[in-house]
């Protein structure tokens, strides 16, 4: 069964959460059967690399939305399953997420991407806003 390292993955998760650091996203990786943590950084550009066809993996990722009136940090859970991952590994993942939430609590919207397309930073920004918020932007829509 898939275990997760708490407390090194809470810290990673902290990281993200605190303003006083630069780092906007932490992934969570599996290390034999645990889910240890992965890489950190500041450029979602550079998350999206990690994203390749033959891992899974789970991000945490803050993205700031808003416009001049009213900037908002929002969180998202990204549970990335690259399209060669096999179907067993496929299924177990969406167990293993949960392990992944009882570390990682708060977030906005989370989202489960096995296609490149869908890692467009703009696509999850514009599904965080719609996920919740006043939207100062109604009156020129």
């Amino acid at each position: 069964a898939t275990k997760i390292d708490k407390e090194a993955c809470r810290e990673a998760y902290n990281l993200v959460r605190d303003d006083a650091t630069e780092v906007n996203w932490v992934t969570f990786k599996y290390n034999g059967s645990t889910i240890v943590p992965g890489d950190q950084g500041v450029d979602y550009e550079t998350f999206k690399r990690k994203c390749t066809d033959d891992v899974r993996l789970f991000g945490f990722v803050r993205f700031t939305t808003g416009d001049a009136m009213s900037k908002r940090v929002k969180f998202a859970l990204i549970t990335w399953i690259g399209e060669d991952v096999s179907g067993l590994q496929r299924a177990k993942t969406g167990t293993d997420k949960t392990l992944v939430k009882e570390v990682v609590q708060n977030f906005a919207k989370e989202f489960v991407i096995s296609d490149h397309k869908e890692l467009d930073e703009d696509y999850i920004k514009n599904e965080l806003k719609k996920a919740g918020g006043a939207n100062y932007d109604a009156q020129t829509e």
